[in-house]
């Protein structure tokens, strides 16, 4: 898809189809999230959203020990959720981790609850959503995880390896980020998405980058 073709869609009534991977454990990828959900207000633009994960894609690293065990228990949200959806039909089970991913952002990244308190997050989740029970126990359990791994897999197979979460595909375009914050929102979220599509579909571009200053603002 090129930028024109993206400015243009209101005019021909042609809808945009992205797909973002995300992990619920992510701060970033709450933003970006965000920032996407006040762009389709804007822009005509229907979103699916896909897992991917911070603990498979780090396994083998040498890595702070902190940010080891905060890997360790983000297993729990990411093969909930692919749990959750494994058996529904694709519009619902996309309309679910919608669901799972907002109810497990609101705890973790809004309630500033930490990753020690994620299985009692995950079965308040399950709870809230009218899901069984019992898959407040799938955290645990490696049942689900070829699933997990290969919708990780196709969000890297977009973007390459040296990348983490989130991961934003539109057609043949795809890219990791934007990391922002705060969330723009109204037109300035749907400028920030036709300058995403612009850049990413810029043969040979492949990055921009500067150091943050700001952690993510939720509000």
């Amino acid at each position: 898809m090129t930028y024109h073709e993206s400015s243009a869609q209101s005019a021909t009534g042609r809808t945009t189809h992205a797909e973002m991977f995300f992990d619920p454990a992510c701060p970033w990828a709450w933003m970006t999230s965000r920032w996407l959900m006040e762009a389709a207000q804007v822009r005509d633009l229907e979103i699916t959203w896909s897992v991917m994960s911070l603990s498979v894609l780090n396994e083998g690293r040498d890595l702070d020990e902190g940010y080891r065990e905060m890997l360790d228990r983000a297993w729990g949200p990411v093969r909930t959720i692919i749990a959750a959806t494994a058996d529904l039909p694709a519009a619902e089970a996309n309309e679910m981790r919608k669901k799972m991913y907002d109810a497990y952002g609101q705890r973790i990244h809004l309630d500033g609850r930490g990753s020690e308190d994620l299985d009692a997050i995950t079965t308040e989740v399950v709870e809230e959503l009218g899901l069984d029970a019992s898959l407040a126990q799938a955290g645990g359990s490696e049942e689900h995880d070829e699933a997990l791994r290969a919708s990780h897999q196709r969000a890297i197979d977009l973007v390459g390896d040296d990348v983490g979460t989130p991961v934003v595909s539109v057609e043949d375009v795809a890219f990791f980020g934007p990391v922002v914050t705060p969330a723009p929102k109204g037109e300035a979220a749907g400028k920030l998405w036709d300058g995403c599509l612009l850049v990413a579909a810029t043969p040979g571009f492949y990055e921009i980058k500067r150091t943050r200053s700001v952690g993510p603002d939720f509000s």
